[in-house]
């Protein structure tokens, strides 16, 4: 198992990579934590879970509104939960995101962790306290930031995640080489058969490298008012084509990531055979790297993107691969790319 801290107010925050959901209990505060978690996971790892209330939510994203985090709060109060309760978010992103808000929200805050149950969720979602829901079709439009006491990355679980959901955590791992470590990326290039058949030892790497990554942003800017923002590479694009066409995040991401490091080879930052590069990579590992949309409502939707103050956003350039820069753009510029 490897460690790594999250440094933040009121508390750190412990990811631990290859631990087991059996030893949940080890890092537990009370004898019986108050668990949310999805009707797949529960089915699944329900039987391995530690004596204590269970709260069962659908899946999908649209079960990440404002009517489940309602649901759960009702849940809570049925529940006489109080400050001294914790709770425990056993699940992929979506399980994580809305059970960190309904921690952070309920009473003003009570205590909470993560198992994270999927790659996309072991190398993003769960890390970096982040917590949200969805409105209107806009990705995680109303949220707080708010570090999880622990978060336990078992890759044991992957083994159970149905492979479209693999690859877009292997998204997230191609975004982490490619904005931050050319080693990770090279790695990528050239283990691409043992990630994809999730080898323990590579994925071990992985998993740690990423969090490794977006940890040391996240202890840099916790608050995404600089550093971090470069973690958005591939989603300003990715966001709007993911709520235009119901592709799943990675696949969006992906695409978006073409799309960037096209704009940032037009814009003389990145060279057109580290661009191919980049695409390769992603089309290699079974993501697309175009999709089709109706770039009217790609752009009007751009518009409602947390990154855009006026009629600006903030947005991620790659220079080379493992080197990514933010500057603030003109919507219009985005405009010009959209589409080709």
């Amino acid at each position: 198992m490897k460690r790594i801290m999250i440094h933040s107010q009121p508390r750190d925050s412990l990811i631990m990579i290859n631990e087991r959901l059996a030893n949940l209990g080890d890092y537990l505060p009370v004898d019986k934590p108050i668990i949310i978690t999805d009707e797949n996971v529960m089915a699944i790892w329900g039987k391995h879970f530690p004596p204590g209330d269970v709260i069962t939510i659908g899946t999908g994203e649209t079960i990440k509104s404002f009517h489940t985090v309602h649901h759960i709060y009702e849940q809570l109060l049925s529940l006489e939960a109080d400050r001294a309760s914790f709770i425990v978010g056993i699940g992929g992103g979506i399980v994580c995101d809305i059970a960190g808000f309904a921690a952070s929200t309920y009473m003003r805050g009570v205590r909470f962790g993560f198992v994270s149950t999927t790659l996309l969720s072991q190398v993003d979602a769960s890390v970096g306290g982040k917590n949200g829901f969805n409105l209107g079709g806009y990705k995680n439009i109303v949220g707080v930031f708010n570090q999880p006491e622990f978060v336990i990355c078992d890759l044991d679980m992957l083994k159970t995640v149905p492979r479209e959901e693999i690859l877009s955590g292997f998204a997230e791992i191609i975004k982490h080489g490619a904005i931050a470590d050319r080693d990770l990326f090279a790695f990528l290039e050239t283990n691409r058969e043992p990630a994809l058949a999730l080898d323990s030892q590579v994925m071990e790497k992985l998993v740690f490298d990423s969090v490794v990554i977006k940890s040391e942003i996240v202890n840099q800017d916790e608050k995404e008012k600089g550093e971090r923002r470069k973690l958005n590479f591939g989603h300003t694009f990715g966001h709007a084509i993911e709520k235009l066409t119901n592709v799943r995040h990675g696949e969006a991401v992906s695409a978006g990531m073409v799309l960037a490091a096209k704009l940032s080879v037009k814009k003389n930052k990145l060279s057109p055979e580290a661009s191919n590069r980049l695409m390769a990579l992603i089309d290699n590992y079974g993501l697309p790297v175009r999709l089709n949309f109706d770039r009217d409502a790609v752009l009007k939707t751009l518009r409602m993107d947390k990154k855009r103050e006026g009629d600006q956003v903030f947005f991620v350039f790659l220079n080379e691969i493992g080197d990514a820069c933010i500057e603030q753009i003109d919507f219009r510029e985005l405009e010009t790319l959209v589409g080709v």
